[in-house]
């Protein structure tokens, strides 16, 4: 049998995005951060934003710009998405129609911002999926942006919902929603990780996401020249917080991203070794150095294999035939 059939008997199996979730606005920053993607390989993905990224009364053309983007041959991976406006915009239903409408089957994603609550995402994903459902493609993946105290509160409900694959912190609109209480070096570091609003704010939405096997992505470093920073605020945001994808606003930003998510060798080592003596053992307990090892930490150690394959990360061989070989039908 397959590891994650043996592993995870029927349980949800916890899913994995690429760790980097790259934003780009204008033609340009769009078009180089493609040609990046082609480079490195879907390591990263990409998302075209309409929120911010469209200029004043430019709203129709910007969509329309997307679109043409998501159908062109740069798009060779499928891991490219796209911020709509929000639900309440009167450009939102414009940006579905046009975006959704035509390049359905092109879109790995769509991204909702500043809903107040599951009520706003339900009504956004109605829209969206009789679009998709026109355009032949059912059941299109939603990534839902948690920036307001409403969607901070049902964020288990979001979290919830089968065609929600990913929640993002949106710092800068949290922060704001407190006018004041909230000082504004809490949108970096090492604020964002010490205010205890903040802190409650990304753990609670970080503790949804993993009770309902979603992805948590960590909010942007506003620091653009500095990697040192954003590899800092990466390690931080994983290690200390449970997020496991973060967004990117600027390409340099890319490397130190997926570097700080992506399990060491010695991690990956350490998990081959181990998931073959256990695969060896027919998935029973075994002893590794002293230390007891069963289905619970093996599900671990299978989940750090996935992890450094969707990294890009060359495996040993052991690990790769572990990761690649098929499941039974």
């Amino acid at each position: 049998m397959h590891p994650s059939e043996v592993l995870f008997q029927g349980r949800r199996q916890p899913l994995f995005l690429p760790a980097c979730d790259h934003y780009a606005g204008s033609e340009k920053l769009m078009r180089k951060s493609m040609a990046l993607q082609q480079e490195l390989g879907p390591v990263f993905d990409i998302t075209f934003d309409c929120e911010d990224g469209a200029s004043a009364g430019n709203e129709r053309a910007h969509a329309e710009l997307v679109a043409t983007l998501l159908q062109d041959e740069g798009n060779r991976h499928g891991r490219i998405g796209a911020r709509l406006h929000d639900a309440g915009s009167p450009h939102f239903a414009q940006d579905v129609e046009i975006i959704v409408g035509s390049a359905a089957r092109q879109l790995a994603y769509v991204v909702l911002p500043k809903p107040n609550g599951l009520e706003d995402v339900l009504r956004a994903q109605d829209a969206i999926n009789r679009a998709a459902d026109k355009a032949g493609r059912p059941f299109l993946p939603l990534h839902v942006l948690v920036e307001t105290h409403g969607a901070l509160h049902e964020a288990f409900d979001i979290a919830a919902l089968a065609q929600v694959e990913c929640l993002s912190f949106g710092i800068m609109d949290f922060v704001s929603s407190h006018y004041g209480a909230i000082p504004g070096a809490a949108m970096r570091t090492p604020g964002q990780f010490t205010h205890p609003l903040v802190v409650r704010a990304k753990l609670e939405m970080v503790a949804a996401c993993h009770a309902h096997d979603k992805v948590a992505s960590h909010n942007v470093t506003t620091d653009i020249k500095d990697s040192a920073v954003v590899a800092n605020d990466a390690t931080r945001a994983a290690g200390e917080f449970g997020f496991t994808r973060m967004w990117s606003i600027h390409p340099d930003q890319i490397k130190p991203i997926v570097k700080a998510f992506t399990p060491r060798m010695s991690e990956v080592n350490e998990a081959t070794t181990i998931l073959v003596e256990a695969m060896a053992a027919d998935w029973g307990p075994i002893a590794q150095h002293g230390r007891l090892h069963d289905r619970a930490s093996y599900r671990y150690y299978w989940t750090v294999l996935q992890r450094a394959k969707l990294a890009g990360l060359a495996l040993p061989d052991a690990a790769a035939a572990l990761v690649n070989q098929p499941e039974s039908i």
